[in-house]
């Protein structure tokens, strides 16, 4: 009889309170010591499986807001506080949040991912192991790209002050080991999980498209320090088969008991409407608009005739002082909390962003099984058709609109954004149809931000407007936050290790050092 370590335990027991599944266990008598192979069956992974998709999100509304939405949300120019007490728009790292930032992911999410992995594994569920692979994959590319080299192959190695770092080329490069062994197995067919997978109901099918389209994404990520492995790596993933319809998206499905963190801290008050949304949003006249926003509660405060009003990053603790909610726009009702029409699933991976990957593969030349007008125009279809009921000729007329961003009108004077239009601009400049493609996926990997920073620290854009204001003496207000400095804890518990990985980053341990596919 095989006893599994006591972090394990705590997950399987801990799944039962906090994620709201479709088994009927309600509840486990079991004393935790003593909880062993015979117990734990096939259900119960599954509820330990649903654990880790939710912690890896993280789910809980407090760990989404100090994990995103006070950082990544706030660096790719989403949204702007509205707090004067939040310094993390003015490029301050809050010490205690991304403590909690770390925390969320090394106390639970990983330990979830572990276990399901090693469970299935030991247990012959070949194909439940192989879903668990592709979500190692999806949860670790997300701490690795926040804060570079990261604790991965030694993770759960029982230790607690002794826990290595990997660095991020050698943590990608077992991410692509891992989603090939997965796709394999996922080429075979069947159902893992069932409903306890709160993505696909355990259709490996889906999951096929979904690590292939994960594969995708990666394989983008390094193109600027190693192009050969980007296009190998990519045109494999388009080759076996990646998200090409709405219906494919990865989403997390959200209950009364697992709801979605946004509709919660929406409704706190303490963000809006960037002033980048605003200017690209309006400019382009589009009709995702009024999905992902709301008017001002004070209406058209610019005079421009159109009641979405967006705030400057960077705002000052004494301009914040003065109420910014009521004339700046909150977000739409799909994000306020259920009781107010919201409750949407929570965003993981989904088919516009993939169409936006193959352009700018097709733009390098590769196979990508179009033109990179093609795939540019399917992407901005998909996302219009995910979010709202537009009709297939006002989709088209979009794509087909010489319309730019605006000025914002605003006290600052802040200009339009970037001068470039909807409309695909076959004859320009690689640089310029580059621009045109990330500026589009921008607006379709809304509300992800953690996704979204990752690919302005990658490639530049959208271009960003200067924040009002950094307290960051690395990070200028021109500058873009690069990664996020390792937390005190580490420093604190893992001290040995902590240090050795700074020597790997190629700089401090500073919000201005760039990670290692950070190369353009």
């Amino acid at each position: 009889m095989k006893y599994f370590k006591f972090y394990s335990l705590i997950i399987i027991l801990s799944a039962f309170a906090t994620v709201g599944c479709t088994s009927d266990f309600d509840e486990i008598n079991t004393n935790p010591k003593e909880l062993t192979t015979d117990v734990v069956d096939g259900s119960l992974i599954g509820l330990a499986f649903a654990h880790a998709q939710y912690n890896t999100v993280n789910g809980v509304h407090w760990r989404f807001q100090i994990s995103q939405n006070l950082f990544s949300d706030l660096y790719c120019q989403y949204f702007a506080t509205t707090q004067s007490n939040f310094d993390s728009d003015r490029y301050v790292q809050v010490g205690r949040w991304s403590d909690l930032c770390w925390g969320s992911f090394y106390g639970q999410a990983a330990p979830n991912i572990k276990f399901v992995e090693d469970f299935t594994a030991e247990n012959g569920l070949t194909l439940q192991n192989a879903i668990a692979k592709v979500w190692r994959a999806y949860g670790y590319h997300r701490i690795t790209d926040y804060y570079g080299s990261v604790p991965y192959s030694e993770f759960g190695n029982g230790e607690v002050n002794g826990v290595s770092y990997d660095t991020q080329d050698v943590i990608y490069t077992d991410l692509f080991r891992l989603l090939n062994e997965a796709i394999a197995v996922l080429k075979g067919g069947g159902n893992g999980f069932g409903s306890n997978d709160q993505i696909y109901a355990g259709d490996a099918a889906l999951w096929l498209k979904f690590a292939n389209s994960l594969k995708l994404r990666l394989a983008m990520r390094v193109k600027y320090v190693d192009p050969g492995m980007a296009k190998t790596m990519a045109e494999q993933a388009v080759a076996d088969g990646v998200m090409l319809a709405v219906s494919d998206n990865a989403t997390i499905l959200t209950t009364a008991t697992s709801p979605n963190p946004i509709n919660t801290i929406t409704n706190w008050g303490e963000y809006r409407m960037s002033a980048a949304m605003e200017s690209v949003l309006k400019g382009y006249d589009d009709p995702r608009m009024p999905v992902y926003f709301s008017p001002a509660a004070d209406g058209d405060t610019d005079g421009d005739g159109i009641p979405y009003e967006g705030l400057r990053n960077g705002q000052s603790k004494v301009d914040l002082g003065n109420n910014k909610n009521n004339n700046h726009s909150d977000l739409g009702s799909n994000f306020l909390p259920p009781n107010l029409g919201g409750n949407p699933r929570i965003v993981v991976i989904r088919s516009g962003e993939v169409y936006f990957l193959r352009a700018e593969g097709a733009l390098e030349g590769w196979n990508m099984g179009g033109t990179t007008q093609e795939l540019y125009e399917e992407g901005i279809r998909q996302s219009i058709m995910e979010w709202t009921g537009t009709d297939a000729g006002t989709i088209d007329a979009y794509i087909a609109s010489p319309n730019l961003p605006l000025p914002t009108l605003d006290v600052h004077n802040t200009p339009a954004l970037t001068d470039i239009p909807v409309a695909f601009e076959a004859a320009a400049a690689k640089e310029r149809q580059l621009e045109q493609i990330i500026t589009q996926k921008w607006l379709a990997l809304y509300p992800d931000g953690w996704e979204a920073w990752a690919e302005l620290r990658r490639t530049g854009y959208p271009k960003q407007y200067d924040r009002l204001n950094s307290e960051n003496g690395n990070v200028g207000v021109s500058d873009i936050m690069r990664r996020m400095k390792y937390v005190t804890s580490e420093y604190t518990v893992n001290t040995e290790a902590v240090n050795a990985a700074v020597s790997t980053l190629g700089g401090p341990d500073l919000g201005s050092t760039k990670l290692w596919w950070d190369k353009k």
